[in-house]
């Protein structure tokens, strides 16, 4: 009974790397050589909301001391970030943190582009903008304005 008694009270000390380190490790590093950015995003999110717990843990320790189930919070809190039938990173990505961060960026007056092709490029992330500019040097921006009413268009038909 001893045995069992410590590994219940000690669970979190020895389900917790595993759970939030080790797997989301090799999770990271499978989503780094996979062509899909949707990966790469619940494990960037669960990293950056890893450091924060962390980040939270050391600046709050002597309150947190007290409070007997804190590790077995933090545990099943991570489970829920990491495990792949929550996806809890990107949920938390999708409804709290994406409204907050802008996705496109600066584009420079002294660009080529026009002030509403500087807006419309503004919007976008900076792989889309990458790609939206080399598309632009081979067909030119009258193909890029034709994509986005052809696009407009089709959204109106639903």
């Amino acid at each position: 009974m001893g045995v069992l008694a410590v590994i219940a009270k000690r669970l979190d000390a020895l389900i917790g790397p595993g759970v939030m380190l080790l797997y989301p490790l090799y999770a990271s590093l499978r989503a780094i050589e996979s062509p899909s950015t949707l990966d790469d995003q619940q494990w960037l999110t669960y990293w950056i909301i890893y450091s924060f717990i962390t980040l939270f843990e050391l600046s709050c320790y002597k309150v947190l001391a007290w409070l007997p189930f804190w590790a077995y919070m933090k545990l099943l809190f991570c489970m829920w970030l990491v495990l792949p039938m929550f996806h809890g990173a990107a949920y938390i990505y999708e409804k709290h943190i994406r409204r907050y961060v802008k996705i496109g960026g600066y584009v420079s007056p002294s660009s080529n582009y026009t002030a509403d092709q500087r807006k419309v490029l503004q919007m976008m992330s900076l792989d889309a903008r990458r790609s939206v500019s080399q598309y632009v040097e081979k067909h030119g921006w009258e193909a890029v304005e034709r994509a986005i009413k052809a696009a407009e268009k089709e959204t109106k038909k639903r």
